[in-house]
């Protein structure tokens, strides 16, 4: 059976990231809502949010105000690509619209998932002498 591969159009790795935000837009109606919630998950120009009030709609624009990890805090415009109204878990995923290096070394990089080395482990590359571990009867 052939796979049908969909192309990732992403400018980059998307990192799991849970980060405080505050989101505010305008209703059609002229409402101005402010919403606060958190990321699921930021990218080099974008962030998938979750608010569990209420939704913007696709294609309005957001001001969205996070706060990095490390405590300062980014305020950037960005347009609503898709939402999913999930009952439990609503979601809006939103791609900037400017700021982005600003972006990208305030909440991108910082997000990246940090490998660290595994700890030494003690005698590691010290050979043993040919008795241990003999046993005898």
């Amino acid at each position: 059976m052939p796979r049908h591969i969909e192309p990732d159009n992403r400018s980059g790795p998307r990192y799991l990231a849970s980060l405080e935000v505050k989101a505010e837009w305008d209703e059609p109606s002229g409402t101005h809502v402010i919403a606060e919630g958190t990321t699921e998950n930021v990218g080099p120009e974008g962030t998938l949010v979750h608010l569990p009030r209420q939704l913007p709609q696709v294609g309005s624009r957001v001001r969205l105000e996070v706060l990095g990890e490390t405590g300062e805090k980014l305020q950037v415009i960005a347009e609503v690509l898709r939402i999913e109204r999930h009952p439990g878990h609503p979601l809006a995923a939103l791609q900037l619209l400017g700021e982005t290096d600003e972006w990208r070394g305030l909440v991108w990089e910082p997000a990246a998932p940090r490998v660290t080395p595994p700890p030494a482990v003690e005698g590691e590359g010290e050979e043993t002498s040919e008795d241990e571990g003999d046993v005898t009867h």
